[in-house]
């Protein structure tokens, strides 16, 4: 499942790549749009901030920005920052791997071969998917009801 964080993180991420002709946005206003409780976003503002994605300025007229083009900025990475690893379990994480302490044998262990799979058709999907991709799906559907 999805965390709040992530979820929060992506529409953060959406309704700054939105408005990336304006000035920075404050998190008050992010927070009121997209309804995210303003001390959760300003954690979450924070690690994209320090991960590269965003820019802000303090003072008058200040807030945040998107630091990257939002064809740059895909959710594999929005996700790696907010949770971590991608795989479900922690035999089948590239990133993050640790040994199921319970398995005895893992290259012939069935669980970890499916969730390879799963990791696999996952991360193909979230490396492949932008910002910029998820602003147009918006407008395909606003554009559809």
């Amino acid at each position: 499942m999805l965390s709040k964080k992530t979820k929060y993180a992506i529409k953060a991420l959406v309704i700054l790549g939105k408005n990336m002709d304006q000035p920075p946005m404050q998190i008050s206003k992010i927070a009121e749009a997209e309804r995210i409780p303003k001390k959760f976003l300003e954690q979450i503002l924070l690690d994209l901030r320090n991960a590269g994605f965003l820019y802000s300025k303090k003072g008058a007229g200040g807030g945040y920005s998107l630091n990257r083009d939002p064809k740059e900025i895909f959710l594999v990475s929005i996700m790696r920052i907010t949770d971590g690893p991608i795989a479900m379990v922690p035999c089948a994480s590239l990133n993050f791997y640790h040994k199921c302490d319970e398995c005895h044998q893992e290259t012939t262990c069935g669980i970890r071969d499916v969730f390879v799979d799963v990791r696999d058709a996952t991360l193909k999907i979230l490396s492949e998917t932008s910002v910029a991709d998820i602003i147009a799906r918006e407008q395909s559907l606003i554009i559809r009801t």
